[in-house]
């Protein structure tokens, strides 16, 4: 168990932390929106695609905290892995799972189902939605994003 509270992953868990993304995601779809010649379908396409993207860096990609305060306890875990002590199915994992689901239902239905962009945005999802599974924690698929051990 950990000895003190993981700075690094306790933040989804703040009070705000579900406004903040729901705005910051606003945002992004207001200033794709504004772009001339930007289609509704396009804008959310494209916001689904930047914000399952950069979650998939931010939660799954990374390893490790950015601070040395805990003596290497996180340096093999990802931010999802550290996010509440590896506990799956979380107040805070379940909207972050949820967020990715509703960006693609949102971009195939102003994309009026188009199989292409359907893809584009089933696509993504996937990519996002894998990493969250229970059964994905500390998995690394063909040793990708693994750390080479020093001994």
């Amino acid at each position: 168990m950990e000895s003190f509270t993981n700075s690094n992953s306790s933040w989804p868990n703040l009070r705000g932390s579900i406004a903040t993304n729901v705005f910051v995601l606003f945002l992004m779809r207001l200033g794709l929106g504004l772009i001339p010649g930007m289609t509704a379908e396009a804008a959310w396409t494209i916001t689904s695609i930047l914000y399952d993207s950069i979650t998939f860096l931010m939660f799954h990609w990374i390893l490790g905290v950015p601070f040395a305060l805990n003596q290497g306890e996180f340096e093999d875990l990802t931010l999802w892995e550290q996010m509440d002590k590896g506990e799956p199915f979380t107040p805070a994992k379940k909207y972050l799972t949820i967020i990715p689901i509703i960006l693609f239902l949102l971009g195939t239905h102003y994309s009026h189902y188009d199989m292409p962009t359907f893809i584009i945005n089933l696509i993504a999802l996937v990519i996002v939605l894998i990493p969250k599974f229970p059964a994905m924690y500390k998995v690394r698929i063909f040793g990708i994003n693994q750390k080479p051990h020093t001994d």
